[in-house]
Order: C-alpha cells, then structure tokens, then sequence
C-alpha cells in the first residue's frame, strides 16, 4: 500500500480544469464523456510520483560528469581489474558504475537542489498528445527517489570516510562475483575479499575505539544498490546527452587508451 498513490483523484480534478481553461467551453462539453484521464500527465503531490529535476542542471550536471570521469579512470587504474576478460571488464562495469558514482559523489562532498518539473512541459504533451515519445517513455526522477540519494549521501558523510576507506571500498563494490555470466567469477570472488581485508585492516587503526565502524560502512554501502541507474542517468546526465544511452560513453571511456 505504501507504493500506491493517494491523490489520483485530486489531480484527475486538477487535469480537467486545466484542459477547461485551454479549450473552448463546448468542444469540453462535447468530448468530456471521450476523455480518457488516465492518459493525461498530472501533477502529483505524491513523493513516489512526483517528478523532479536539478535546480542548477548547467553547473551540476558539469560537477556530476567531472565525478563520473574519475569514476571510469579509478576502475581502468586498478591492474587487477585490467587482468579481466573485456566481457567481464563490461559486465562489471554496467553492475558498479552507478554505486560508485555516488560513492564518488559522497567524497567530492556534492550537494545539489531539486525543483518539481515545469508544468508547462506536461501541459504541451496533452496539447500535442505525445506520450508516445521517448521523453514520457523514460521514467523521470521523483522525488521519492532524490530523497533516497539525499539520505544515501548524509549516510556517508556522517560516516566520514578516509581517501582509503572509499578506495577499499570502492573495491568491493567493483569486485562483486554475484554478477551473471563472468567467467573469472572465483578471480572476482577472491579480489573483493581482499578488498574487505584490506579495508577492515584500514578502519580499524584509523578508529580503534569504533568496533562497529566496519560494519556500518557495509550497511551504507547496502543502501547503494536501493538507487536505481536510470534515476542517476536521467538526474544528472540526460540534459548533456539528450536521447543518447549513457553507458555507450561508459564502454568508450573504459577501453579507451
């Protein structure tokens, strides 16, 4: 029940005005038992269909591609990840390549704002009657997601995680032998468990007296996987490359020497 939401019945009410005060009295009169209000885009206060988008996409969006550049060259440095099969190289990157862009996002201290999406733009698709487009077929950031990445974020900075600790990390989040298909997947297996070794041995001269710091980074890091990449794609690098698909930029970064 949580998922479902509570105020369609308020914007179906919201949708018909709004289309009364764009057509003429009598072509509402005319077509109101044709209209069918489920096609029609609306605003909705609910936090799991609400849509937003950044305040400050031009500047964001610059900061967001500069964290996704280091992202990409952090994997293409690590030897042991070069020591794949490219097909497992691919694999791996299209499973991480989400998690830690907001693990990079955390350590670059990157704050932004949201606003909801222009109404006018949900106006000139029922005017235009194009939700057959590609634009509505993608499904566009709510609220209820950015507030998921928001918490994500403040989970990690009240962590305040070492250079070190991001790096281990980052490694055992790259390193995951859960992905299908790989076929070094006992090589995968064994360089996160060293991943783990290696941050454990970090935390815990770095923070003796928090026996619990080790597992609380896991937890955290449990919480990457709840942000879906479409939301991270469509937030932050949808007003740069249009309809293009994101991770064709992702492979030509990766193999590129």
């Amino acid at each position: 029940m949580d998922n479902v939401c509570q105020c369609t019945d308020y914007n179906v009410r919201q949708s018909n005005a709004i289309l009364y005060n764009i057509l003429n009295q009598e072509n509402v009169k005319s077509s109101h038992n044709n209209l069918n209000y489920n096609l029609i885009p609306h605003r909705c206060n609910c936090e799991i269909r609400r849509t937003v988008c950044l305040e400050s996409p031009a500047d964001i969006c610059q900061e967001a591609s500069g964290v996704l550049v280091k992202t990409i060259h952090f994997m293409k440095n690590l030897p042991a990840f070069n020591q794949l099969p490219p097909n497992d190289q691919l694999s791996l990157l299209q499973s991480c390549w989400a998690p830690l862009f907001i693990l990079g996002l955390a350590q670059e201290g990157m704050n932004f704002d949201i606003v909801d999406t222009p109404a006018d733009s949900m106006l000139k698709r029922i005017l235009l009657n194009s939700q057959e487009s590609s634009e509505t077929e993608r499904e566009q950031p709510t609220l209820a997601g950015v507030n998921k990445l928001k918490a994500c974020l403040k989970k990690f900075w009240s962590l305040d995680l070492s250079p070190k600790e991001y790096a281990y990390l980052k490694g055992t989040m790259i390193f995951n032998p859960d992905v299908k298909d790989l076929k070094a997947a006992l090589f995968v297996e064994g360089l996160q468990q060293e991943a783990q070794h290696a941050l454990r041995e970090v935390v815990q001269p770095l923070h003796p007296a928090d026996r619990s710091r080790f597992a609380r980074i896991l937890l955290a890091a449990s919480m990457l996987k709840t942000i879906t990449p479409n939301l991270i794609t469509e937030l932050f690098f949808r007003p740069v490359i249009g309809q293009a698909n994101l991770l064709d930029f992702l492979v030509d970064m990766l193999f590129s020497r």
